[in-house]
């Protein structure tokens, strides 16, 4: 495969990286990461204002890359993939998002002092959906339960019991970097398995 003639050192240094990634090696995975994690959350916190949503977007960002390293082309530098990638998906994510909502119980003034309420209406399930729901949801838990002990504690406390990276790393008394390689390596499997499970989610 032929590269990009133009690429700087660093450029050539991400594709040999890729290449060995590619073909299992751990250690060049860690490298890529190591070396953009930083400049990509930081990147994505410009861009939600949040920093857990950021740190969620990051490790999807990996997720997705390493995912697909075998699609990219080194036209560009990787740097330039990944990025757009980050991107994309931030961008999928904000319009998710972009939901107004009104609390039930909010008042408004109006010009004349008088006070009004706004009404929403409830969403009752239908039986079909609910039973729908609880398929996924004994799905997905059969697929945790599944998860190398290290990786099923690390997502229930994250993903069932919303514990945020830092309350993570002091109930598994692990590093704050160690969590989020860790949480990293877990939704990848996670995502895998759920791809070639029969019933989809």
């Amino acid at each position: 495969m032929e590269i990009n003639p133009n690429f700087s050192t660093n450029a050539v240094n991400d594709f040999n990286l890729v290449q060995q990634a590619i073909v299992g090696d751990q250690k060049a995975y860690g490298a890529l990461m190591a070396r953009y994690r930083d400049s990509i959350f930081f990147m994505l916190l410009k861009m939600v204002n949040n920093k857990e949503d950021a740190n969620d977007l990051t490790i999807e960002t990996f997720a997705k890359a390493f995912r697909n390293l075998e699609k990219y082309q080194p036209t560009f530098a990787f740097s330039t993939w990944l990025f757009k990638i980050a991107t994309n998906n931030c961008i999928d994510f904000l319009k998710k998002k972009r939901i107004t909502t009104l609390s039930i119980d909010e008042h408004v003034d109006d010009d004349d002092d008088s006070k009004r309420t706004f009404d929403v209406a409830g969403y009752t399930p239908t039986p079909e959906e609910s039973i729908i729901r609880k398929q996924k949801s004994a799905l997905l838990k059969n697929i945790v339960e599944d998860l190398p002990v290290r990786y099923k504690r690390l997502v229930i406390l994250r993903y069932f019991e919303e514990y945020s990276y830092e309350e993570i790393a002091r109930e598994l008394d692990l590093p704050l970097g160690t969590v989020k390689a860790q949480l990293l390596r877990a939704r990848d499997l996670l995502y895998n398995t759920l791809r070639n499970s029969k019933g989809n989610i």
